[in-house]
């Protein structure tokens, strides 16, 4: 009894051994392990063709032999099943021909509840609805009186004598020149705190030189930090300051961020070269969340408005304010066009015009809340 346990046990230590070995031989020679790989699948075609199809073939015509001996297939046919046309004969019966199918009871007797089929819905007329709009406004709720594209209310709006002092700020900033050749002014805070900050300040200049004060609407400049864009890449969300006119080869009411994927709808680019390249600064509506971050630094650099602000100065701009406008120098060794305020004069001192838009953006870090107070 052991001596018959211990050549089984070597049997299986032999095969295992020998199995073992194979596939070490093989996973070191992968050409061995194709063709044995081949070789088995010709051999396994052929033992199923010559022997496991022809004996399944055989096993299923012994089956059939054996319970054909058992119960016939004729007696079992006889001793179970009548004629069907002797039996529908036996057992017809008119009464049965007069009994009305649910087609049937629909069409000659009257539709009634009781035997109508029941409908998916009651058959009860129904008003149309009126439009929400069409209410009046105190049986509306205010979800639906407050449109999408309506004004927001501006809680942070400065005071008269506010406005006048950004008034005052932005004419002393310009150069004689500035104010000569541009014809609209954006004044842009980007300070983070204070009663003036946040925001954009648009300025009409009226025929005397005097400026006259269009809109003030809450913006959002660039968030101050050095980031990791979408694309990988390191990007400052800074908005520099200074002066800057918009490029009349890019102004899109359709457009979206390469660097940070984002949409900007109403985009108008600044016309900014740093290193001989034109940067991605724009003025832009704000979309998704980002229209509640209006009044706080939340942008990639960019000035964000509301989008019914952005598409009112984008239409005011487009359609008023094409024309001659002045260059801003460029320093040749750095390929880097001023924001200083500096503009290109020709060699008799004159100011060197180009198309484009009339237009000055003048962006600079100042909230109202480091000037001693005056009174106007």
């Amino acid at each position: 009894m052991k001596s018959s346990a211990l050549n089984t046990l070597s049997a299986i230590y032999l095969l295992s051994a020998s199995a073992f070995g194979i596939a070490i031989a093989m996973q070191r020679n992968p050409p061995l392990a194709n063709a044995t790989y081949r070789t088995g699948q010709v051999l396994w075609s052929a033992i199923d063709k010559n022997a496991v199809q022809p004996a399944g073939k055989q096993i299923v015509a012994w089956d059939k032999q054996l319970f054909d001996a058992i119960d016939p297939p004729a007696q079992i046919a006889t001793a179970h099943v009548k004629p069907a046309p002797k039996i529908a004969r036996a057992k017809a019966n008119p009464v049965a021909r007069q009994t009305p199918n649910a087609v049937v009871v629909a069409r000659d007797i009257p539709n009634t509840i009781e035997i109508s089929p029941p409908a998916l819905r009651p058959a009860i007329a129904e008003t149309p609805s009126k439009p929400a709009m069409t209410l009046a406004p105190a049986q509306m709720p205010p979800a639906q009186i407050a449109s999408a594209n309506a004004p927001r209310p501006d809680l942070n709006a400065p005071s008269p004598a506010e406005l006048t002092r950004v008034m005052l700020r932005l004419k002393d900033s310009l150069t004689s020149e500035m104010l000569q050749n541009f014809s609209l002014f954006l004044y842009v805070s980007k300070a983070d705190t204070g009663p003036l900050s946040q925001r954009m300040y648009v300025f009409k200049k009226q025929g005397s030189g005097d400026l006259n004060l269009l809109y003030n609407w809450p913006v959002s400049t660039g968030r101050e930090l050095v980031e990791i864009a979408p694309n990988g890449q390191r990007a400052p969300s800074f908005t520099p300051q200074g002066y800057y006119e918009l490029d009349p080869d890019r102004m899109y009411k359709h457009h979206v961020s390469g660097q940070w994927h984002t949409p900007m709808p109403y985009a108008m680019f600044f016309n900014w070269q740093t290193g001989g390249l034109q940067t991605g600064l724009a003025i832009h509506s704000a979309t998704g969340e980002d229209i509640a971050e209006l009044g706080k630094r939340a942008s990639a650099g960019c000035v964000r408005l509301a989008p019914e602000n952005a598409a009112a100065l984008f239409n005011l701009i487009r359609t008023q304010y094409k024309g001659l406008a002045p260059r801003f120098a460029i320093d040749r060794r750095t390929a880097s066009m001023s924001n200083q305020g500096l503009l290109m004069h020709d060699a008799q001192g004159n100011v060197q015009m180009a198309e484009g838009y009339r237009v000055l953006v003048f962006i600079e870090n100042y909230g109202g809340n480091n000037v001693v107070a005056a009174v106007f």
